[in-house]
C-alpha cells in the first residue's frame, strides 16, 4: 500500500511540476531586454524642463556676450570720435609752433631803434628763411607759374595780353599761389598770353 502512494505522488509530480523545482537558468527573459542592457543604462531624452534651463542658460551667456562687444564698439567709436576731434582742434599745432620764431624775429627787428636799412634788410631776409622753412614743414608749396602754360585748376586769369608767346602761357605773376599736400588753397593770379590775331 505505502509502495502504491508513493507512485501515485511521483506521477502527479512529473505531471503537476511546482516553479520552486523549475531551475532559475531556465526562467524565461524579459522580450524587450536585449544582451548587455542591464550593465549600460538606457538614454534617456532630457525633459522640457531641463531643456528650457539648458536653452535659458546659452541664451544668457549670448546676451551677455552681445553686451559686452556693444559697450567695447562704444568705447572705440567714442574713442575715435575723441581723436579726430582732437586731430581738428590741434591741427595746426606743428605748424604754428615753426610759425612763433618768424614772429620773434619780426618783433626785434621793431623794437630795434636807429638801425641801418642794411641791417633791416639782412633781419628781413632771415625772417623770410624761417618763413619758408615752416611752410616746408607743413607741406605748404608755392605755385609761381610764370613761363608755364594756363592752369585752370592752379590758376586764376586776370586778363590777357598780346604777346609773341604762345596762347594761354603765364606772362606775369600777380600773386603766387600755394598748395597744401597737393591741394590749392589759394590759386595763382596770372595774365595770359592770348594769340595777336584774336
Amino acid at each position: 500500500m505505502q509502495d502504491q502512494n508513493k507512485a501515485t505522488q511521483s506521477t502527479e509530480a512529473i505531471e503537476n511540476p511546482k516553479t520552486e523545482d523549475i531551475a532559475p537558468e531556465s526562467a524565461p527573459q524579459d522580450a524587450d531586454a536585449q544582451p548587455g542592457q542591464a550593465d549600460h543604462p538606457v538614454d534617456t531624452m532630457p525633459s522640457l524642463e531641463e531643456s528650457l534651463r539648458q536653452a535659458e542658460l546659452k541664451a544668457a551667456e549670448h546676451y551677455d556676450a552681445w553686451l559686452r562687444a556693444k559697450a567695447e564698439t562704444e568705447n572705440v567709436r567714442r574713442r575715435a570720435q575723441e581723436d579726430i576731434a582732437k586731430a581738428s582742434k590741434f591741427a595746426a599745432e606743428k605748424f604754428a609752433a615753426a610759425m612763433l620764431p618768424v614772429k620773434d624775429s619780426l618783433e626785434a627787428a621793431l623794437a630795434t631803434e636807429n638801425q641801418t636799412l642794411e641791417k633791416l634788410r639782412e633781419g628781413v631776409e632771415l625772417t623770410l628763411k624761417q618763413l619758408i622753412s615752416a611752410f616746408e614743414g607743413a607741406n605748404l608749396t608755392e605755385e609761381n607759374p610764370l613761363g608755364q602754360k594756363f592752369d585752370p585748376n592752379k590758376h586764376q586769369a586776370i586778363g590777357t595780353l598780346e604777346a609773341d608767346a604762345e596762347p594761354n602761357t603765364v606772362l606775369n605773376v600777380l600773386q603766387k599761389g600755394y598748395l597744401l599736400h597737393e591741394r590749392v588753397i589759394r590759386p595763382a593770379l596770372v595774365m595770359v598770353a592770348k594769340s595777336k590775331d584774336q
